[in-house]
């Protein structure tokens, strides 16, 4: 079998994505129910309030919609690729090759056009920074200080997934028209 069926019925094909097939809803559910850390986290903590936590950011640094749109989006490949740890990635050159192509796709669909290089620039400053607080709050190290850059209030307490779910398609449709297409 060369797709995996998404949560919306889908049969899609993620070495082959097509960007009619890429839907907020699949996304939204699929990444409520991805835990970060790889588990390893006090609570369960999913990829979605992750990626919220880092549109939001994006929104009190004052950057643009755009921006925040692709904070909210950066791992959204996850959904359809599941998470690997950053470690893990560097011995995985054909899975980051992948999940490159798809998140270029994602990033299309929701955005009409990939970030350039600046925007993405931001989008990585504030990953890395989320992830040393998320560190810092969710486990028993610090990893850097860059979790003192932090400006939103993130509320990094367990959720239900479905409620997850739908703060990150709701933040989606306020963020981009084209999921109302």
């Amino acid at each position: 079998m060369s797709y995996i069926t998404t949560y919306g019925g889908i049969h899609f094909d993620p070495l082959a994505p097509r960007p009619e097939q890429i839907l907020a809803e699949d996304i939204a559910h699929a990444l409520s129910l991805i835990c970060r850390g790889n588990g390893h986290v006090r609570h369960f903590y999913s990829v979605a309030q992750h990626s919220l936590a880092c549109s939001y950011e994006a929104e009190a640094r004052a950057f643009s919609a755009r921006v925040q749109l692709a904070c909210l989006l950066h791992d959204a490949a996850e959904a359809y690729l599941s998470d690997v740890t950053r470690p893990m990635k560097t011995l995985m050159p054909q899975l980051c090759a992948a999940e490159d192509r798809l998140l270029d796709v994602i990033w299309r669909r929701f955005l009409d056009e990939a970030p350039d290089e600046s925007e993405r620039a931001l989008v990585s400053e504030i990953d890395d920074d989320m992830l040393s607080y998320e560190f810092h709050v969710l486990m028993p190290e610090d990893i850097s200080d860059r979790w003192r850059k932090i400006r939103c209030a993130v509320d990094i307490r367990w959720e239900e997934p479905e409620l997850a779910a739908a703060r990150f398609e709701k933040r989606l449709r306020e963020l981009s028209p084209a999921v109302l297409e």
